[in-house]
């Protein structure tokens, strides 16, 4: 047992003797079709506090020569599956945290080394039996002991882009980095499986990649990793009635994760909401929220005013081909809309091509990020939405027009401003904290027809069902002739 080479699963029994473990092990039955294969370079990217360590230590634990797993897994879902018993503590495997050598280290050269020199100790140590030569670097190493010993090593790489993120100016020092992974790792024979995790997929540069070896799983496209990227719905609703929490107001602050076929919650939001028996932004409890002030509030290409759409509901086309994953190399609003996509502060549907805010959570961190400095007309809209909604439910037409042409105005260019997106857009936003209460949903389909804005009561809310109906050069009496012919 070394640092880094077979550390044991400790870490692993931890995470499934806490108090709220949901069972995710059937990735094993994924990566273990995809061992000593042609496919066996992965890299998944998922946000912050998606479980991405988590993974990768239960990985660790299952595929680690050095620890007897076999009580540990009994009891969860891979032990049912047939290739359980064929690779549980089969390989020699290597699980670097990339974060913690760059925190350790003045620059991407000097973490590079103490990789090598980490890689080496640890071997040396293992297979002193063997001598092997001080000059060797680690991939001659390592093909050494698979040579004579037949065993072949796992690598698992967590945090694997941190350093595009710590040191995103530094393009020499990157390639290094890549450089080095891809000598250590690719078309190497002692590799069986490469699991490489971060938020980022692999840095592009140019029109190829040095890790062009690597199968991608992005926020973008999880693949047939989606439904291990956070918690589904089946996870949330037997966590809710284990510990009695309403269900409908935790998929309102977590769920809207659009991956794959499946609707996924941010799993740690849901962890803490359960352990503290509270409904709140964890996000920032984490980590700072600097990075999204910074890219949302540079109007390139019309961000601003898709930004504002998004805050009102509304879902954004974005091309996400471009996006060179990296933090710096931002030429468009989709580069930046993008990125916000693999930060988790966007979801994205791979078959419509669109993102959207996902759910009240991160739409409250948007909130706290144009509170100050550019963004003082959408914030007095969004502070207004509780006087539109009484006024609304008072049926105060007079008050209601009053606030909406306020909106309207301070929202919309003047080119689009008898727009029927950009009317639905206002109307949405200046309904912001209806979302409360309501339900709200765009060309509804009911009746004979489409509605416009459907707003349907949550469960247990005492207030009624809206319908509104837009109409340009007609009457308020049009309007309600429609809805009544169309039954909606």
């Amino acid at each position: 047992m070394g640092i880094y080479l077979n550390p044991g699963n400790d870490l692993f029994r931890q995470a499934v003797n806490s108090k709220i473990y949901v069972d995710k092990t059937m990735l094993i039955e994924a990566t273990n079709n995809l061992l000593d294969t042609s496919d066996k370079h992965i890299c998944i990217s998922r946000p912050r506090r998606f479980g991405k360590s988590m993974a990768a230590n239960m990985l660790l634990a299952y595929y680690s020569r050095d620890c007897d797993s076999r009580d540990l897994f009994s009891k969860l879902k891979i032990s049912k599956s047939d290739s359980f018993e064929k690779h549980l503590n089969k390989y020699n495997v290597f699980r670097f945290d990339i974060r913690g050598f760059a925190s350790k280290s003045d620059n991407i050269k000097l973490m590079i080394d103490k990789l090598e020199k980490s890689i080496i100790r640890d071997l040396k140590r293992e297979y002193a039996e063997l001598d092997l030569p001080d000059d060797y670097t680690s991939d001659e190493m390592l093909l050494e002991i698979y040579q004579t010993t037949g065993i072949p090593f796992v690598f698992i790489i967590d945090e694997w882009d941190c350093i595009f993120r710590i040191y995103r100016n530094d393009s020499e020092g990157q390639q290094l980095y890549l450089n080095y992974l891809r000598t250590l790792l690719k078309e190497q024979p002692y590799v069986a499986l490469d699991y490489a995790t971060g938020i980022l997929p692999v840095k592009k540069y140019g029109e190829h990649s040095a890790l062009n070896m690597y199968s991608e799983y992005s926020m973008a496209n999880q693949a047939m990793f989606a439904e291990y990227t956070g918690f589904t719905p089946d996870d949330v609703a037997y966590l809710c009635k284990k510990y009695d929490m309403p269900l409908e107001k935790m998929a309102q602050w977590y769920d809207g994760y659009k991956v794959g076929s499946y609707d996924i919650y941010n799993p740690q939001s849901v962890v803490r909401a359960v352990t503290n028996r509270i409904f709140d932004s964890y996000w920032t409890k984490t980590e700072t929220f600097e990075a999204l002030q910074m890219y949302i509030k540079i109007d390139m290409d019309g961000l601003r005013q898709s930004v504002i759409r998004m805050i009102a509901g509304e879902h954004i086309p974005v091309n996400t081909g471009k996006f060179q994953n990296d933090m710096v190399s931002l030429y468009s609003a989709d580069d930046v809309l993008t990125l916000l996509i693999h930060l988790g502060y966007l979801t994205y549907d791979f078959d419509t091509k669109t993102a959207w805010i996902p759910n009240k959570e991160v739409q409250q961190e948007f909130i706290n990020c144009i509170e100050d400095g550019g963004w003082e007309e959408v914030m007095n809209s969004l502070r207004q939405s509780d006087e539109l909604l009484t006024a609304t439910l008072a049926c105060d037409a007079d008050k209601v027009s009053e606030i909406l042409e306020e909106v309207h105005r301070k929202n919309t260019s003047i080119i689009a401003y008898n727009n029927e997106m950009s009317l639905s857009v206002t109307l949405s936003l200046a309904y912001y904290s209806a979302r409360n209460s309501y339900e709200i949903f765009r060309e509804l389909p009911s009746g004979k027809g489409f509605a416009d804005l459907t707003f349907i009561p949550r469960k247990g809310v005492d207030s009624p069902a809206m319908v509104i109906e837009l109409k340009y050069n007609k009457t308020a009496s049009n309007a309600l002739e429609q809805i009544k012919e169309k039954h909606y």
